[in-house]
């Protein structure tokens, strides 16, 4: 079935529901949208030629016009390219060549880093929101209904950060991303007419697939005026607008708390939070939990199979009487209902209980592969399992905890250094806003651990503060052999904290 028919069916049955806002003003109800949306796709089909399973990409900020683009696209049986709009050029220009794009969507603030593209010659056109030629769009002839498209079409092409080497695209098909949408509405949460999703994190990624269940529910879609995360405009939002979910990497959430125990604002306005992306480390859950209380849900996925590996739910992160609390919010949660998920060996040998090894999972949510590439998906997916290239154990109860990715992982000695473990020790320090450990070239150990540590209001502290508590909790070869005090850590656009950077900071002395 294709995702386009979702908004069909919603604007049939509520057609007068408000659907999009900007900020705090509506731009359309859903027949509006789905009208928008089908007038896109009548352009895209019978003014630009393009052909079913043809690729678009979208090098776009959060804008208004996000979403009319994606199910127009999807109304004329085309593939979605998101493109994260803090890549460089360059690197936007590999992704056009290796999908193909025979037409790409850019928002105003990128337009002029479009030109020299290799690319560029083989693109049908380049499309604005906001400019006269966008608006050619919304006069077109509007498709009477979406393409058919069966379930294992390619629907949402994503392109891997490649942290190691060029990034792959990742081929999610029309079932891939319903499997999805399914686990979420069992899993983590319901969605009402009443309930309302604010995108502060990039659309090109976790937060803009949380669209397909509000658009099912018939909520309503808030794009921030900034585009971006501005805890202020958020709770401003959220008072205005009530029960809003929002996706939110760990550091957001961080910075959302903080801001909130800060100014004393009230975030009643936030129904739901849904974080994921990188660790949620133990101290600062426990913090967000008493300051914002149970609206928490917790998503473990990744491009391979988005969203859908482990879930962490609410009635989990607040059963505080249970006896092993601290482990189960220090964990992913429990597999998602359509996936399985076991820890294997090297060999691909599951793993008893509370033993280290890599996450796979099995189940339709998994990609169709990597888009041109089947080595690299042959490596990924074995036997019809994909290895995840992270690390973790699972309880007897099911629940995962994660260590590392596989290439972070520090072997010192001959022994394995999960840097999660301790950065979750430091991070009990009450000086330590953020912390991020990495392993360093040691001619005699192979590896050594250096700690990149950000004090609160950048006052100093005694590294030896930091070792004392390390020799306290965890044994003594895992203690960091450096502690670096930096002003803040570097991130990517949707905040995860980018440990290539460091290492690179560290080869470089």
């Amino acid at each position: 079935m294709n995702l386009a028919r979702l908004l069909v069916r919603t604007a049939a049955v509520f057609p007068g529901r408000p659907a999009l806002f900007h900020g705090r003003e509506l731009l359309c109800d859903y027949r509006g949208l789905a009208l928008r949306a089908a007038r896109v796709g009548g352009f895209l089909r019978n003014d630009l030629g393009l052909a079913p399973g043809e690729r678009i990409c979208l090098w776009m900020s959060n804008t208004p016009e996000y979403l009319e683009i994606l199910y127009g696209a999807w109304f004329a049986g085309l593939v979605v390219v998101p493109i994260n709009f803090k890549l460089h050029p360059k690197e936007v220009d590999y992704i056009l060549q290796d999908c193909g794009a025979a037409a790409l969507f850019v928002s105003e603030d990128l337009v002029a880093d479009t030109g020299n593209w290799s690319a560029q010659t083989r693109l049908r056109g380049i499309f604005v929101p906001g400019t006269a030629d966008y608006a050619r769009l919304s006069r077109a002839e509007p498709m009477a209904e979406p393409l058919f498209r069966a379930r294992d079409e390619i629907a949402w092409l994503f392109y891997t950060s490649g942290t190691t080497g060029r990034p792959k695209g990742v081929m999610q098909t029309h079932a891939n991303l319903q499997t999805m949408i399914s686990c979420y509405f069992m899993d983590l949460d319901s969605v009402s007419p009443d309930d309302g999703t604010v995108y502060a994190a990039p659309m090109s990624h976790a937060a803009g697939m949380l669209n397909f269940p509000h658009i099912i529910g018939a909520a309503r879609h808030i794009i921030p005026r900034s585009g971006g995360f501005d805890p202020q405009e958020l709770l401003e939002l959220a008072a205005e607008h009530g029960r809003l979910t929002l996706f939110a990497a760990p550091t957001m959430v961080k910075r959302l708390v903080d801001h909130v125990e800060a100014t004393g604002a009230d975030p009643s306005g936030f129904r739901t939070i849904v974080y994921g992306g990188g660790p949620m480390y133990v101290e600062d859950l426990r913090h967000a939990l008493r300051v914002m209380g149970d609206s928490f849900v917790q998503i473990y996925g990744q491009g391979e199979t988005p969203m859908t590996i482990t879930a962490l739910g609410r009635h989990h992160l607040s059963d505080q009487k249970h006896p092993r609390y601290l482990d189960r919010i220090a964990s992913v949660g429990v597999s998602q209902t359509l996936v399985e998920v076991r820890v294997a060996d090297a060999l691909g040998r599951s793993l008893p209980p509370g033993e280290t090894g890599e996450v796979v999972v099995r189940g339709p949510s998994v990609m169709k592969g990597y888009w041109n590439n089947p080595e690299a998906t042959a490596q990924t997916i074995r036997d019809g399992w994909l290895f995840t290239g992270d690390v973790g154990s699972l309880d007897e109860d099911g629940f995962l905890t994660l260590k590392d990715r596989s290439k972070d992982v520090i072997i010192s000695g001959g022994s394995n250094i999960y840097p999660r473990e301790v950065e979750e020790v430091l991070l009990q320090h009450p000086q330590v806003q953020e912390v991020s450990v990495v392993g360093r070239r040691h001619d005699e150990w192979g590896e050594e651990v250096v700690a990149f540590v950000v004090t609160k209001d950048g006052r100093l502290m005694d590294a030896g503060e930091l070792d004392r508590l390390c020799l306290q909790s965890i044994a003594r070869f895992k203690r960091p052999k450096q502690y670096r005090f930096v002003q803040a850590l570097p991130k990517s656009s949707y905040g995860k904290v980018l440990k290539t950077a460091l290492r690179e900071q560290l080869a470089a002395g």
